[in-house]
Formats: structure tokens, C-alpha cells, sequence
């Protein structure tokens, strides 16, 4: 008898992980706390997070230190000289490995006059109407009453509130069950990811022991169109061009000075046009050097459930630029897009006038083989020999004279893409969890349209990242009337639960 405290120590620490859950117990823990999570989501989702706003974000910090130390977890703020970063921390016994998840806290600005609600910090269950409109229903119908498609309506149910809160619920419903990791676990909160992380990079490098981890889960995005379980092996690069384009020194009327003074908007637009061909392929020299995809790669590609046809549909999209053979090859390539336009005034501010300088700005998003400082050298190359004279601030007097058409030109970098390969131990472990969760393999994404801040943590780590995607595809982030599926909201708990009760490699 005198081993029995011995063993039981060892049980507590080691074995309530011999049987992880399967997916009948996933299943049921996950109905018995959902409803607790949903308290927890829309507590969240009451406090606004515009990140311009700090003193919203600190109420959103607090809010994070005084949830996680109920639950005994560690909180540090890591001081970045603007807003924190906020490191959760929980150690296990005898864990030999940490996993660090990222979230972030913070949310788009918001303009309520586009949304179809009082509040968007407000949140409001609604059920689509056969007409499709949304028709919002009293919260306290959740209590009896459950439909997969009705969805909550608020800033930030999906981007990336809602997930942090899945990670919250699956928590309590495991430590209840008497369940836990067999892995520390790490917890890195962002609160400025929507305003690109600008703080991040240098904070990864001078926090890296206290961030320093196995491997890296990100919860943020939406999961495949076809809201199926989804796994995103790594997410593109952004980086962004500024381009100022100049007429006459004033705007000047045009029909004094048309046909003499040039036009800044029409060099731009000409500049602009040179850079892509009719398919919208790139046609700078090397734009697109060292991508090339092996058979295997394509067949990633290809089991990717994509519904095209839909997608074109849904987007009003006659034909599709021409860049890759597939939605999906097409996104492991570097872009370089307009994302905006300015010269002169148009509706009911237009005046006849030759305006003074045009204004684009273009983002590129990237791949881990696209180095945004040699893209950038290529643009600017490809821009000289279309007869540009480049600067980096407005030109003075003797420029103007001196050079016929003049380009300002300004850069930035807000972070480098990363990819992790889907046949590492990283990925088999995760697959294996959600096959046990869903009785399939997920979907599984090479890398992903958008970006998110984690090659900082992959490159000063040294670490795999994979995104573990929950919410649904059409949940409008960034945009008017963001929202969370309810199945999606149910699944998001379940998955996690699988990952934290799967046996670490």
C-alpha cells in the first residue's frame, strides 16, 4: 500500500492521458459547457477593441489577466513600448514539450451605420429569413433551442475573439472531465494584429526565452469554403508600395490647361497598367523566380475541396486572373495588388481640373520564396525603365524641371510569409487529433491567402507553426455584420479539446 500515493501521483501527472476522449465524449462534453462558452463569448465581445482606442484595449487586457488567473494560469504583460503583448502560461507535470498558441484580442474599427444592429459591440443571435435577411432572435432562445445556422452578430465574433473563447470553454470542459495536456501550454495574446503587429517582430526577439516553445497553433481565419475541418500549414507575407505620380505644382482648370499640363492620374494609370498583362500575371522580370510546384504539390492542390464555379458566382466574376491553374495555386504565388486610388474628385465634389498628383497604393502578399527587398528592387527597375525619375519624398523645383515624369516611391514590410510541411510531426499530430474529433482527415491548406503575423515566432524560435482554423468562411470580418455560425462555434470547442487531449509526439 505505501506505493499507492506513488502511483496515484503518477496517474494524476501521466496517465489521465493513457485514453484520450474519443469522439463520443468530445462530442458530449462539448453539448454539456457550450452554452457556458456562449456567456463567455458575448461577455467578450461587449468590450470594444479598436486598437487606435488604447484604452479599450487595456480593458480587454484585464479582462484576459482576471479569466486566465481564475483558472490558475500564469499572466505577464511583455512591454513593447506601445500596447503589450500579453504571455498566458499554464506548466504540466513532468511535460516534456510546449505547444504556444496565438490569438489576438483586438478588432477592425467600426462604422455602424453599415451594420444591421444598434451596437456591434452588442452581440445579437439572428436566423436567416427564406428571403435571405437576418432576422435577430431573443438570446435567451439558446437555453431550449439550437440551430447549427443561426449565428452571433458583433465585431470580433470571429476575428479572433470567438476562438479565444473556444480555447476558454474546451479548457473548463476538459479540467472538469479531469483531462489535461500532456504538453505545457503557452498562450501569446496580440492586441494590435489589425493594425499589422507593428510592435511584434522586435518583442519576439527580445522575449524569445519566455516565448520559446516545441511548436507554434495559431487560432485565427476561417476554415475551407466548404466549412469543413480545416488545416493551414501557412499563411502569406505582407508587404506594401506607396506611389505618388505629379502633374502641375496646383491643380489647374482643365480647360486652360488640357492637352498641355500632363495628367498625374493617366501616368499612374499608365505606370499601373505596365505592370500586369491582360490575365493579370506579373510581367516584371523575376517577379515570380524560384516557384515551382513538384507533382505532389499539385496534388495538394488538388484535393483541396475548392467549388470554383461557386466562388465566381458568389463574386460576380466573369473570368479570373490567369496567374495560376487553380484558386488554390494561385494563392502560393506572391500578388501585387492596387488596393487603392486617388486623384482629383469625382460625384458631387468634381471640379473640371487637372489634378496636382495621383495617389496608389499597392500591397504584395508573399510567399517564403518571394523576398519583398528584391521585389521591391525589380518594381523599382521596371518603373525606371518605363521613363520614371524615382523619389522618396515630394520633388523640388529643379527636379520638376529636370526630369519629365517623376514617381514617389515608398515601401514597408509588415511581415514575411512562413510554411510549415504537411508531412511533419507537427502535422501528423494534429491531423491525427481531428480525425479522432470528426472521423476524417481535414482539409489541408499549403498556405493561405492572407497574412498573419507569425513568421516573427517561426524565424527567432525555430519552431513549426500550423493554423487550426475554426470559424465559418462567410463571417464578414473586417467587414459590417461580422458573425459566428453556432455549428461553427460547437465544432471550434470540440477541435480544440481534441488537440489538447491529443498525446504529443
Amino acid at each position: 500500500m505505501k506505493y499507492f500515493p506513488l502511483l496515484l501521483a503518477f496517474l494524476i501527472s501521466s496517465g489521465l492521458f493513457a485514453q484520450a476522449p474519443d469522439r463520443a465524449r468530445l462530442e458530449s462534453l462539448t453539448e454539456q459547457h457550450w452554452q457556458a462558452g456562449l456567456r463567455l463569448l458575448n461577455e467578450i465581445v461587449s468590450m470594444p477593441n479598436d486598437a487606435v482606442f488604447p484604452e479599450q484595449i487595456e480593458v480587454n487586457i484585464q479582462w484576459c489577466e482576471q479569466v486566465f488567473a481564475a483558472r490558475t494560469w500564469t499572466t505577464e504583460r511583455l512591454e513593447t513600448g506601445g500596447i503589450p503583448l500579453l504571455l498566458v502560461e499554464k506548466k504540466q507535470p513532468n511535460a516534456a514539450k510546449t505547444a504556444l498558441f496565438y490569438f489576438h484580442v483586438d478588432g477592425q474599427a467600426v462604422d455602424i451605420s453599415k451594420w444591421d444592429q444598434p451596437n456591434a459591440y452588442e452581440p445579437v443571435l439572428k436566423a436567416q429569413a427564406a428571403n435571405g435577411t437576418w432576422e435577430a432572435l431573443p438570446m435567451e432562445r439558446l437555453r431550449t433551442e439550437y440551430h447549427p445556422d443561426w449565428r452571433i452578430f458583433g465585431r470580433s465574433t470571429s476575428d479572433d475573439k470567438g476562438p479565444l473563447a473556444m480555447l476558454i470553454t474546451a479548457w473548463d470542459a476538459l479540467t472538469e472531465a479531469g483531462i489535461s495536456p500532456d504538453y505545457s501550454v503557452k498562450i501569446i495574446l496580440d492586441f494590435e494584429e489589425e493594425q499589422g503587429s507593428p510592435r511584434l517582430p522586435a518583442a519576439v526577439i527580445q522575449y524569445q526565452d519566455k516565448l520559446s516553445a516545441d511548436l507554434m497553433l495559431i487560432m485565427d481565419g476561417p476554415r475551407h469554403t466548404s466549412n469543413l475541418p480545416t488545416l493551414s500549414y501557412g499563411a502569406r507575407g505582407i508587404s506594401e508600395l506607396f506611389l505618388t505620380t505629379y502633374g502641375p505644382k496646383l491643380p489647374q482648370h482643365s480647360g486652360h490647361y488640357g492637352n498641355y499640363a500632363p495628367n498625374p492620374a493617366l501616368l499612374m494609370s499608365q505606370l499601373l497598367a505596365s505592370m500586369k498583362d491582360e490575365n493579370g500575371r506579373v510581367v516584371i522580370p523575376g517577379f515570380y523566380d524560384g516557384i515551382t510546384f513538384t507533382e505532389a504539390e499539385q496534388k495538394i492542390f488538388t484535393a483541396v475541396p475548392d467549388n470554383e464555379p461557386a466562388v465566381k458566382k458568389r463574386l460576380g466574376l466573369g473570368r479570373t486572373d490567369q496567374v495560376g491553374k487553380s484558386y488554390q495555386e494561385s494563392i502560393n504565388y506572391p500578388s501585387l495588388n492596387i488596393r487603392g486610388m486617388s486623384a482629383g474628385y469625382t460625384g458631387a465634389q468634381a471640379t473640371t481640373i487637372i489634378p496636382a498628383t495621383a495617389v496608389a497604393e499597392l500591397d504584395m502578399r508573399l510567399v517564403p520564396e518571394s523576398d519583398p527587398l528584391r521585389l521591391f528592387g525589380l518594381i523599382k527597375d521596371h518603373i525606371r525603365k518605363q521613363g520614371f525619375h524615382i523619389v522618396d519624398k515630394d520633388p523640388t523645383d529643379e527636379e520638376r524641371m529636370t526630369f519629365p515624369k517623376i514617381v514617389k516611391v515608398n515601401t514597408s514590410i509588415s511581415y514575411q510569409a512562413f510554411r510549415t510541411p504537411m508531412d511533419s510531426p507537427t502535422g501528423a499530430w494534429l491531423r491525427k487529433a481531428m480525425n479522432r474529433a470528426f472521423g476524417q482527415d481535414p482539409v489541408q491548406i499549403r498556405i493561405s491567402g492572407g497574412s498573419i503575423p507569425i513568421s516573427p515566432f517561426v524565424d527567432a524560435l525555430g519552431i513549426p507553426a500550423v493554423t487550426i482554423p475554426t470559424v465559418n468562411a462567410d463571417n464578414n470580418q473586417h467587414s459590417p455584420n461580422e458573425n459566428l455560425r453556432l455549428g461553427n462555434y460547437k465544432e471550434g470547442i470540440l477541435t480544440i479539446m481534441s488537440v489538447l487531449s491529443e498525446k504529443m509526439y
